[in-house]
C-alpha cells in the first residue's frame, strides 16, 4: 500500500506523506513574493558552510540578505524600465547592484537606490545583450563550445570554450561569427557538459526504462522533472518499482524539462527532500533568485549540496544539441540527479538538467527555470 511505503524517510522527491489532489483543475500561477522566512535549520547552515566556505554567523546574514535581494529584484527592474543592464547579488556587501545604461532618468535612479540597490552603470542594457545571445542561438556550435550567456556585470555575452579546443578550427570560426553578434567574451572551462541521468541503481529515484532521475518539484496533478529522463507517454515507476503515471509532456533539447502525472495510490506534497542532512524543506513558492544568491540542490543520486546562482538565461551546448534559457550554478550534482529540485529558502527555483563534475572534485551544473515550465504545461506549483 502506497502510504504505508511513503513513511519512508528516502522517498522520491515530493512524493512522500500528504493529500490525494486533483490533476489539472488548477490554472497556471507562479507565486513571485517570498513568504516571511522561518529560522534556517542547522542542516541548511551546515550545508552552506561546506559549500560555500562559510561561518554559520556568515550563512544566517546571507539567507537574510539574499531574501532582502529577491524581494527587490523585480520593482527595481520595472523601474529601470528600457535602461535595464541586468541584476546581480552581490556577497561581498550583501545588496543587489542593477545596471543601468547611461540614458537612465535621475528619477528611475532615485527610485531604485531608495529601494536599498546598489546601482552600476553599464555599457550594454539588457536588451541589446538578450539580442546578441539569440542571435549566437541561431548558430551552428561545435562540440568545443560549452555554452554561452549574458553576463550583465561584464556587460557581455561570455562564450565558454573547453580547456584544449580554443584552437579548434571550428571552434575559431564559431567565436568569431559570435563576436560579430555583438559584444562578446570568451572563457575557458575545464570540461563539456553532459546530461545526468543514470541506469537503474539502486536509492530513492523515479525510474523510466533502464534510467534512474531524481523528482524535482509537486505542481497540482503531478510533478515536474528534466525532459531528457523521458519522452511523452513513457511509464514511470518510483522508488518501489510501482507505477506512478506517464509523462504528459516532454521536451528536450532546445528545452529540458517534463512534467509526470501522479496517480495509482501516489499523490504529491510541496516538500524537498533535505536526505537526513536538512530537515525536508517547505516549497511555499517560485520567486526566482537573483545572480549571485545561494541555491541547493536535492537528488536521488548526491542527496542534498549548495553552491551560488552564476548565470541566467544561459545556452547549453550538449552533445544532443542546444538547450536554452538555463540558470548556471556552482553546485555539484552527478549521474541520477537529473531532474532534482533547486530551491533557494522556500522558493522553487528549477530542475537539474546538467553539468560537468561531480560532487567530489566539484564542478558545475545547470537547472531549467520552474517558471517557465508551470508556463509552458499550464501547471501551478503545489506549495504549502
Amino acid at each position: 500500500m502506497r502510504r504505508t511505503r511513503c513513511t519512508r524517510v528516502g522517498l522520491a522527491a515530493l512524493l512522500m506523506l500528504g493529500s490525494v489532489v486533483a490533476a489539472g483543475t488548477v490554472p497556471a500561477s507562479a507565486d513571485d513574493t517570498p513568504s516571511a522566512a522561518a529560522p534556517a535549520s542547522d542542516g541548511l547552515l551546515s550545508a552552506m558552510q561546506r559549500d560555500l566556505r562559510l561561518s554559520k554567523q556568515e550563512a544566517e546574514a546571507r539567507l537574510a540578505a539574499e531574501r532582502r535581494a529577491t524581494a527587490v529584484e523585480s520593482k527595481a527592474r520595472r523601474a529601470a524600465g528600457a535602461s535595464f543592464g541586468g541584476s546581480w547579488f552581490d556577497a561581498s556587501s550583501g545588496t543587489l547592484r542593477v545596471g543601468v545604461t547611461p540614458n537612465a532618468s535621475a528619477a528611475a535612479v532615485r527610485q531604485i537606490r531608495a529601494m536599498g540597490v546598489t546601482v552600476t552603470t553599464v555599457a550594454h542594457g539588457a536588451r541589446e545583450l538578450a539580442a546578441t545571445q539569440a542571435r549566437i542561438d541561431k548558430l551552428s556550435a561545435p562540440a568545443g563550445v560549452s555554452s554561452w550567456h549574458v553576463d550583465p556585470e561584464a556587460g557581455t555575452v561570455v562564450v565558454s570554450i573547453v580547456s584544449g579546443k580554443q584552437r579548434d578550427n571550428d571552434v575559431r570560426q564559431f567565436v568569431a561569427r559570435a563576436r560579430r553578434a555583438g559584444p562578446v567574451t570568451v572563457q575557458r572551462v575545464p570540461a563539456a557538459p553532459t546530461t545526468l541521468a543514470a541506469g537503474t541503481v539502486g536509492g530513492d529515484p523515479y525510474y523510466t526504462g533502464n534510467v534512474r532521475c531524481s523528482i524535482g518539484f509537486s505542481v497540482y496533478g503531478g510533478f515536474v522533472t528534466a525532459g531528457h529522463c523521458g519522452r511523452a507517454g513513457a511509464g514511470v515507476r518510483g522508488w518501489d518499482g510501482s507505477y506512478i503515471g506517464t509523462f504528459q509532456g516532454s521536451s528536450f533539447p532546445d528545452n529540458d524539462y517534463a512534467w509526470v502525472n501522479v496517480g495509482s495510490g501516489w499523490w504529491t506534497v510541496p516538500v524537498v527532500l533535505g536526505w537526513g542532512t536538512i530537515p525536508d524543506r517547505l516549497v511555499r513558492g517560485s520567486a526566482e533568485a537573483p545572480v549571485g544568491t545561494s541555491v541547493c540542490r536535492s537528488g536521488s543520486t548526491t542527496h542534498w549540496h549548495c553552491g551560488t546562482v552564476l548565470a541566467k538565461n544561459e545556452t547549453v551546448n550538449y552533445s544532443q544539441g542546444a538547450v536554452h534559457q538555463m540558470t548556471k550554478t556552482s553546485v555539484c550534482a552527478e549521474p541520477g540527479d537529473s531532474g532534482g529540485s533547486y530551491i533557494s529558502g522556500d522558493q522553487a527555483q528549477g530542475v537539474t538538467s546538467g553539468g560537468w563534475g561531480n560532487c567530489s572534485s566539484g564542478g558545475e551544473t545547470w537547472f531549467q527555470p520552474v517558471n517557465e515550465i508551470l508556463n509552458r504545461y499550464g501547471l501551478t506549483l503545489h506549495t504549502a
